[in-house]
C-alpha cells in the first residue's frame, strides 16, 4: 500500500478531528500512566518482601493496564489508518507525510497548535522543525 501524502490544506483539515480524538482519549492515557506506576510499585514491593501476597491484586491491575493499553492502541491505529504518523502519545505529536520542493517531508503538528506551521525532513524529528 502506497503511503498517503497530504497537502497543507488537507493536513490542516484533519486537525479538528485529531484534537477531538486526542481530547477524548487523554483521560485513558492519564489513567494508564497512573495504573502503570501503581503496578510497578506493587511489583517492586512484592519482590522486596519475597512474598506474592498481592498476587490477585497485581493480576487485576495488570488486566486493567492491558485494557487501557488496548484502548489507546485502538485510537493510535485509527489515526495511523488515515495516513497520519503518531510520534509521541504523551504530547500528541504527529507527522503528516507530504511533499515540499519535490521531496518527501513531514508536516509536523503537536496538540495545542492552531494550525500546521512547521515541517521537517523524514530523517529528522521535532527538534529540527522548520517554519513553513
Amino acid at each position: 500500500m502506497t503511503p498517503r501524502h497530504f497537502t497543507l490544506d488537507e493536513a490542516n483539515a484533519m486537525l479538528p478531528w485529531l484534537a477531538e480524538t486526542f481530547s477524548a482519549v487523554m483521560p485513558v492515557r492519564e489513567e494508564l500512566v497512573q495504573e502503570q506506576e501503581r503496578l510497578l510499585v506493587m511489583l517492586r514491593g512484592g519482590r522486596e518482601n519475597g512474598a506474592s501476597s498481592h498476587g490477585t491484586e497485581v493480576a487485576e491491575l495488570q488486566r486493567k493496564v492491558d485494557r487501557l493499553t488496548q484502548q489507546l492502541q485502538r485510537v493510535v491505529r485509527e489515526i495511523t489508518q488515515r495516513g497520519i504518523i503518531v510520534r509521541d502519545v504523551g504530547r500528541w505529536l504527529v507527522d503528516f507525510p507530504s511533499y515540499r520542493e519535490g521531496r518527501e517531508v513531514y508536516l509536523c503538528w503537536v496538540r495545542g497548535e492552531l494550525a500546521i506551521g512547521f515541517w521537517h525532513d523524514t530523517d529528522t524529528g521535532f527538534g529540527d522543525r522548520q517554519p513553513l
